[in-house]
């Protein structure tokens, strides 16, 4: 796995571990604190591998881990919004006004910013060159004012601060949403351990798939939102924001710069729910047969003031006088804001984020054969609408089949004490009143039907907002931290639980807390009724599945071909935790357009690609003669 989120790296489970800071040993602290104090640049190791802090001073690790402390948690996770058009500079806007002109008004301007058509009535003449003069009759005047807007919305999951994704490689006007889907990418490729050019050797070129995007496109100003407002703005449109505004750019980046797929691609885009709509993707093919390694992702960079105002025309964010209703405040801190995000407690609106989440999937005997390290499994993904709906974004009733279906599942494969006892709920948790009441009661009736009376909620957007369609990414990290450290992060801002969830049957809790879990279930809330629940076995259980289909002695063998594996992985985390960051771009390597490859009627060779391409297909409707 690999990624960034407002909790830090995905590789290693640095975010998870940000997650859970305080109830982690001392030496776990420090490590975290210490990757992230390099990772936003407050710190770095010089080639004799001593570490400095921000202004060159040499200082051991553990004055770093002091002097840096605060800054990191004050940096990390849901905060202010620290760009400065959202604070005192003010968001930039024009309003329009009609002048009356009481008498004729002359101005001097640049030929080349004069309108293309003028209004008949303008009279202009020339003074130089470069320079005109124009006269505008008395009378009303159309025009529009700049202006700067104050922010009404001022709190967000935001990566943390320091951390330039488009920095660690050849990044031209790419959006934020692409240079961290190559981060997240090449995080995920360092973090498996393998070498992904001799796992691609291994393979049919056609066995490797990539499903990635987003829920919304790029809507920066290096993408759509550039385009879309280039008229208005008074800029020119640039040829790299159309087709880098596309929501499937995601996976279009991994494949052209990344891994040089010429294998599966494409991307669901299902609103809040992408991620699981693209593991689904992933988790079919692999089942199939179809593909045996699947990149799967989502990158969403939405704090832009744009977007927000959408989100927040439509009630759904918690904007600062909801904010300050809510607790009855007249002003708000730095402190209020890392509390904006609320699952299940008295709230008022969710919190934007950005989130870039990959995963590796593999069919289980290429996962044996390579000794790759297993982090989980995902048996099953499922995803359903909402039906008749008045409100096209309200909730509905696809979450009970989704969830019900995922509970089906796992007692199917571990048994009823195992889903009762140790699965828990990874909740979308939006943390606005209505998702509050209505994912409450999917999970309280599932509950009541499978006989679970504590089933533990875990609602990560309280420590990382909402990221939008990356949200079930950060939830599958989150999950797989848990599984590795044996830990449930806890719901911080959850003061009280909410008069109107239906918590009877959960374990809501605002700290961390132990549990040896043997699934989780990730699930996903989207606008529009796109619903989703997907299952998470952890590595425990998916040793002992492995063991029952392989058997001990093919487990064996792959247990110590992993040893390598671990080995490669523990020297990229070593890096990551100094701040030293490879991202895999390869701009212009290897193209291939057609007149290289060879061809026969049973495969395609590709240059550069150790096997070829099967041309074989499945043909499950029968074969008609010659004759007929």
């Amino acid at each position: 796995m690999g990624g960034v989120n407002p909790a830090g790296r995905t590789s290693g489970h640095q975010a998870f571990r940000r997650t859970v800071l305080d109830t982690l040993p001392d030496d776990d602290q420090a490590r975290t604190l210490l990757g992230l104090a390099a990772m936003m640049r407050l710190a770095s190791v010089g080639n004799d591998g001593s570490w400095h802090d921000a202004e060159g001073n040499a200082l051991d690790a553990t004055e770093i881990v002091a002097l840096t402390r605060q800054q990191v948690l004050d940096h990390t996770l849901v905060r202010r919004i620290e760009d400065p058009r959202f604070n005192e500079a003010g968001l930039p806007a024009n309003r329009r006004a009609n002048l009356a002109l009481d008498a004729p008004l002359t101005f001097r301007i640049r030929r080349r910013q004069l309108p293309e058509a003028l209004p008949p009535t303008w009279q202009v003449s020339e003074l130089d060159r470069q320079t005109l003069e124009v006269t505008v009759p008395a009378g009303e005047m159309e025009v529009m004012l700049p202006e700067r807007r104050p922010a009404q919305v001022r709190a967000a999951g935001q990566l943390p601060t320091g951390f330039e994704p488009s920095q660690l490689y050849r990044s031209v006007h790419h959006p934020r949403g692409l240079s961290m889907a190559i981060f997240a990418a090449s995080d995920c490729l360092g973090d498996s351990g393998l070498e992904w050019d001799s796992l691609r050797d291994r393979l049919d070129p056609d066995e490797v798939a990539v499903y990635a995007g987003n829920s919304i496109g790029q809507l920066d100003d290096e993408g759509w939102g550039g385009l879309l407002k280039s008229f208005v703005s008074g800029n020119r449109a640039t040829s790299k924001q159309m087709p880098l505004g596309y929501g499937q750019m995601p996976a279009d980046f991994l494949n052209a710069y990344v891994l040089g797929s010429v294998g599966g691609t494409g991307a669901a885009l299902g609103a809040c729910a992408s991620f699981l709509y693209n593991l689904r993707l992933g988790v079919d093919d692999i089942q199939a047969g179809r593909r045996r390694v699947v990149m799967v992702g989502t990158a969403d960079a939405p704090v832009t003031p744009e977007i927000i105002e959408g989100f927040r025309a439509m009630g759904a964010l918690a904007d600062d006088d909801s904010l300050k209703a809510l607790d009855a405040l007249s002003l708000l801190t730095d402190a209020d804001y890392q509390r904006a995000c609320r699952p299940f407690a008295r709230n008022c609106g969710f919190t934007i984020a950005e989130s870039s989440q990959f995963v590796m999937l593999m069919d289980d005997s290429l996962a044996m054969e390579v000794g790759a390290e297993i982090l989980g499994s995902v048996p099953g993904v499922f995803v359903n609408a909402d039906g008749w709906k008045r409100s096209i974004s309200a909730p509905g009733i696809g979450n009970y089949i989704t969830l019900g279906k995922a509970a089906s599942l796992v007692r199917e494969m571990l048994g009823a004490e195992a889903l009762r006892q140790r699965t828990f709920l990874h909740a979308h948790g939006t943390s606005t009143p209505k998702n509050r009441t209505t994912e409450s009661h999917v999970f309280d009736l599932v509950a009541r039907a499978y006989g679970i009376t504590a089933w533990p909620v875990v609602a990560v957007k309280a420590f990382v907002g909402h990221s939008q369609g990356s949200a079930a990414g950060d939830q599958i990290a989150s999950a797989l931290g848990s599984f590795a450290h044996g830990l449930l992060p806890g719901i911080p801002t959850l003061d009280a639980v909410a008069d109107d969830v239906h918590g009877e049957r959960l374990r809501l809790s605002r700290e961390a807390q132990p549990f040896d879990a043997d699934a989780a279930f990730i699930n996903a809330k989207g606008f529009g009724g796109n619903n989703a629940t997907g299952v998470v076995l952890s590595p425990a259980v998916t040793e002992r599945l492995l063991t029952a289909r392989h058997g001990e002695t093919a487990v064996a063998a792959w247990q110590a071909r992993r040893e390598a594996t671990r080995e490669a992985a523990a020297g990229y985390h070593r890096q990551a935790d100094r701040g030293q960051f490879d991202a895999r771009y390869r701009f212009g390597e290897g193209v291939l357009e057609g007149p290289e490859l060879s061809m026969s009627d049973t495969e395609l060779q590709i240059p550069g690609y150790a096997r070829p391409v099967s041309l074989a297909v499945n043909n499950p409707y029968g074969r008609l003669s010659d004759a007929d």
